[in-house]
């Protein structure tokens, strides 16, 4: 996950310049790939839009459930700032997550500073923070995953199609070009050759080395203000072939999403 976004800096320069340049950069885009795997996920953003529809959204507030196989559950109310990628949580469920602490906890990023509150008051635990560092970049990055998957510095590998329940796919591998970080995440996507969209992927979690043996996700997506998003997930250990065992799934959904809430800067500060 890159903070600096290729995308951003591209919507920045569409907006700044005349049609004809703005004919000539989108050519350029869409043309100047690594290789298939790379013209298969700019595809695939052209279909359930790109960063620069998200920009043009301004901001998003929805609710975030997270439910475990126990049946633990978090409910949280996300707000996010597309331009500073700025991320805010309100967690007023939060059995998994914060299962010590009673009451709204509410945690952020302002786009210098990480920053949690317990029934609004602020903790400067170095463990709980390093967690809020770890959540808010990962559920900003979820959202906004089909979109940042055309972010500067990733690496694209196609690794060929294969069918799986009558469903043709093409697989491609994405990692991560981070400087200075010795493992980085890697993505595999299979993406419906029907549709354009990525049905599943399977996913490493470096930070918390899970890596041998990845999560396999699998979306649904439903479309919002002109957006394709994949409001429903679920995910469990897999393997690099996609295998489903038994093994039960992690669930996650969005709703209530509304866009354009003219959210600014002072929404997310503590």
């Amino acid at each position: 996950m890159k903070i600096n976004l290729f995308v951003i800096i591209l919507s920045f320069f569409l907006l700044s310049c005349g049609n004809k340049e703005k004919t000539k950069l989108q050519k350029e885009v869409s043309t100047d790939f690594q290789n298939m795997g790379h013209q298969l996920v700019y595809n695939m953003t052209q279909k359930v839009g790109d960063y620069r529809k998200l920009l043009d959204k301004k901001d998003v507030i929805y609710t975030y459930t997270y439910q475990t196989p126990d049946g633990k559950i978090d409910v949280v109310t996300e707000k996010y700032l597309f331009n500073g990628e700025l991320s805010y949580g309100a967690y007023n469920t939060h059995e998994r997550t914060f299962p010590h602490l009673d009451g709204l906890i509410e945690q952020g990023f302002d786009g210098s500073e990480f920053w949690l509150k317990h029934n609004g008051n602020i903790l400067k635990d170095e463990k709980l923070l390093k967690g809020v560092a770890f959540n808010r970049p990962t559920n900003f990055y979820w959202f906004t995953m089909m979109q940042k998957l055309m972010d500067k510095g990733l690496i694209y590998e196609y690794l060929g199609g294969e069918k799986i329940n009558d469903v043709e796919y093409d697989i491609v591998k994405v990692t991560f070009d981070i400087a200075g970080k010795k493992t980085s995440d890697t993505y595999q996507l299979y993406i419906n050759k029907e549709t354009d969209l990525v049905d599943q992927f399977l996913f490493t979690v470096t930070d918390f080395d899970v890596i041998e043996n990845p999560y396999l996700m699998k979306l649904e997506y439903e479309n919002i203000d002109g957006l394709l998003l994949p409001t429903k997930r679920k995910y469990k250990t897999s393997t690099w072939n996609a295998e489903v065992t038994d093994e039960p799934w992690i669930r996650v959904t969005w709703s209530n999403i509304k866009f354009g809430n003219d959210l600014t800067k002072e929404d997310f500060r503590k």
